[in-house]
């Protein structure tokens, strides 16, 4: 009887997910970062286009994130936070790394960064290294050059990782006139980077497979350039189409990247190291909607707002999906709100099973939190997440912060304070700000967002000194893209996506928008304005104004928002040369919106 007991025992203790930390054998740590990957662009988060066939596995045998976010909306200081479990900007990391410079139509200056992740910030790496692990990375480094390799942070091994922030090459040889990456001198010419790595982290798990290894895999792929073996691109015939996943280079690169992953899972299991393995998935940011000088956009984020470069869900909210057998039941799905800087914590809790002492990992603050309660079925206490990109993105974002706690987020942007507030979780698409309608939650935020900022340290941009808005051309012509408005009220905004590309969402008659530029004499202009209006909404009378000169334009139906009609609409009188207001009011709107507007143009009049 005693020994039927034991076994119906040992039989619960196997079923009970959550009771391994016990175990006596530390687990193997696999983390795999995608840069620039999407939420969207896997078929376990709604993609119908994409085939993920191995990351979707992988979420069915463990644990996927609905509410997950990176800590920025660009790489450098996301992988800065995966690494040290820390807020980036507390280190001074908060644009990619060397960052935009500073151009003459940015209204704000840049803050100073750093070009190098600290040596004196411990890693989890380094962390678990002083625990006995064998360490490697294996793939895109992008937070130092010389004297701040991942050598000197920790990690064992280094295959592919320099300074660099996009692949040399992603086709052997993989240089460019720069150099080589490094471990990677030797490669069969035509050989693809995304199958190296998968074949350079197999062999590291074999040689390793008798110890505790920490693999930190952050793959170059899907970052532009795009590039993808043939072979695969083949495969989707189908021409790309703006505001859809239709890209089929892209889906190539998703693709082989899902392939890449499942070669790693595989070679877990042929040697018997998958139950003592926690692995996992995530992206450093959103994914690229923008074109960025390309034909067509990577990827749509839809419904999540916008992409990389931007503080909408499309910019931040990524995948995040953890494997890990007998701690993490297969297919739980959770809605708890969790971040990059939780990944320290996260695997400092697992690594500790086993050991004998807990080794010190540095004195420094750590802002993150562990999960690992997550993976039994427990709620986490509410935790409020924080952004701070004090930057004009390469995608179009502007400098701002954000905050989000329970289900509201607001966004707040500093060229001119406004700010924006969503519930994420009624509205993921972040379609309504409701700032008009909760002024106090929009403080209350506010105020703590403002409070975390003084905590870690966060820089502000300051006044740019040689800012000149929309200058003319040689010939005195003035455009104004709708990118360099600034908008009030509730719903008008910048829509950056390729098939948009305007001031859209003119739902409010009582918003407006205003462009600064800049007049090298005074005079009389043409204005022409391009716009475009769907089917029964035409008819606004809108009003354009510099200083006291106004002209009114009648908005025509074009059947279709985004069918864009360039019309002359009137002169306007600028009485001298420098910089300039232009403000553009509805006065009427008889039809579900004003219109979309792209831009306008002053033409000196002859």
């Amino acid at each position: 009887m005693r020994l039927l007991a034991l076994s119906a025992l040992v039989a619960l203790s196997t079923l009970a997910f959550g009771s391994r930390l016990t175990a006596a054998d530390p687990p193997n740590v696999v983390l795999i970062v995608i840069d620039d990957l999407g939420q969207r662009d896997l078929g376990c988060y709604g993609s119908t286009f994409y085939k993920t066939p191995n990351i979707d596995k992988m979420a069915k045998d463990g644990l996927r994130f609905t509410d997950f976010y990176a800590a920025c909306p660009v790489c450098s200081p996301t992988r800065a936070s995966i690494l040290t479990g820390r807020y980036p900007q507390r280190m001074n990391i908060t644009d990619w790394i060397p960052g935009r410079k500073d151009t003459p139509d940015a209204r704000l200056k840049r803050p100073d960064i750093r070009n190098e992740l600290p040596l004196e910030e411990t890693t989890i790496a380094a962390a678990l290294k002083n625990r006995g692990y064998v360490t490697a990375l294996m793939g895109k480094w992008h937070l130092g050059g010389k004297g701040f390799e991942p050598q000197k942070h920790g990690f064992d091994v280094n295959i592919a990782g320099d300074q660099t922030g996009t692949p040399r090459s992603y086709f052997a040889p993989f240089e460019n006139k720069q150099g080589k990456m490094p471990g990677l001198e030797k490669a069969e010419d035509g050989e693809y980077l995304t199958d190296r790595l998968a074949a350079e982290a197999e062999k590291f798990i074999e040689t390793n497979k008798s110890k505790p290894f920490f693999l930190y895999l952050p793959h170059y792929g899907v970052h532009t350039p795009l590039r993808a073996k043939q072979s695969i691109i083949d495969k989707y015939k189908v021409t790309p189409t703006h505001g859809k996943q239709s890209n089929p280079v892209y889906a190539a690169m998703v693709e082989s990247m899902d392939e890449a992953v499942g070669r790693v899972l595989k070679k877990l299991d042929e040697l018997k190291l998958s139950d003592n393995t926690l692995v996992i998935f995530t992206s450093d940011n959103g994914g690229l909607a923008t074109l960025e000088g390309m034909p067509f956009a990577p990827t749509n984020n839809a419904p999540l707002r916008e992409g990389k470069g931007y503080l909408y869900e499309g910019g931040i909210r990524v995948p995040c999906i953890i494997k890990w057998p007998g701690e993490i039941k297969p297919g739980t799905v959770t809605n708890e709100v969790a971040c990059s800087i939780d990944f320290f914590e996260t695997i400092l809790e697992a690594s500790r099973r086993g050991l004998k002492n807990d080794p010190d990992v540095g004195a420094k603050q750590r802002d993150g939190r562990s999960l690992v309660s997550i993976f039994r079925g427990e709620k986490m206490k509410e935790w409020p997440h924080y952004w701070h990109y004090p930057h004009y993105a390469n995608q179009g974002g502007k400098p701002g912060g954000a905050i989000r706690r329970g289900d509201y987020k607001l966004i707040e942007y500093y060229e001119d304070g406004r700010r924006e507030l969503f519930d994420v979780k009624k509205d993921i698409s972040e379609s309504r700000n409701l700032a008009a309608d909760k002024p106090d939650v929009v403080k209350e935020l506010a105020a703590e967002l403002d409070k975390w900022r003084k905590e870690v340290g966060a820089k502000m941009p300051t006044a740019n000194p040689d800012y000149k808005p929309n200058p003319p051309n040689k010939d005195g012509v003035i455009t104004m893209h709708a990118r360099t408005a600034l908008v009030s009220g509730a719903m008008l905004r910048f829509e950056p996506l390729p098939h948009k590309n305007t001031l859209g969402f003119w739902v409010n008659k009582d918003d407006y928008a205003t462009f600064e530029f800049t007049a090298e004499k005074g005079g009389t202009f043409t204005v022409e304005v391009l716009q475009g209006c769907g089917k029964g909404s035409g008819g606004s009378e809108v009003e354009l104004a510099v200083g006291d000169e106004k002209l009114t334009f009648t908005v025509k139906d074009t059947g279709g928002f985004q069918a864009f009609e360039a019309r002359e609409v009137g002169t306007l009188k600028v009485e001298k040369a420098g910089r300039h207001t232009l403000t553009v009011k509805a006065k009427t709107k008889p039809g579900a919106a004003v219109m979309d507007l792209r831009q306008i143009v002053l033409t000196p009049a002859k």
